[in-house]
């Protein structure tokens, strides 16, 4: 299996999966012990703004390397109208491409750099 042509999309519907899996174990690795704190606090990493801004972030950094940022473009400059109605298209498109660059990853059995990028996001 090729993973640079497996459609963006897809690899952004895996990646959300893995990225919100690892949000949720961080927190409760905190202690935090109530289901509604886990919610409250999950938004704080997984909603569209907030993987909007993680992802600009690790941009303005050059933390990521070429091959992913070439992943990045692609989910974000993919053809799609559609988004929440809580966010902006381009703010969608951002979370998007963060969300396919972990599936890509994943694909990849490249796990050592989904802990980089997600410990990068938790700020450890």
């Amino acid at each position: 299996m090729n993973v640079l042509e497996i459609n963006v999309l897809v690899l952004a519907y895996l990646g959300d999966t893995i990225y919100e899996d690892y949000i949720r174990k961080y927190l409760i690795s905190l202690g935090i012990n109530n289901v509604n704190d886990l919610q409250k606090k999950s938004t704080d990493y997984v909603s569209a703004k907030s993987q909007a801004k993680f992802l600009q972030d690790m941009l303005d950094n050059s933390f990521l390397s070429e091959e992913e940022i070439s992943v990045v473009k692609r989910a974000r400059n993919y053809k799609s109208n559609s988004h929440p109605k809580n966010c902006d298209i381009i703010t969608y498109k951002y979370a998007t491409g963060l969300e396919a660059l972990i599936g890509f990853l994943e694909l990849q059995d490249r796990t050592d750099r989904i802990k980089e990028i997600m410990n990068y996001i938790i700020g450890e």
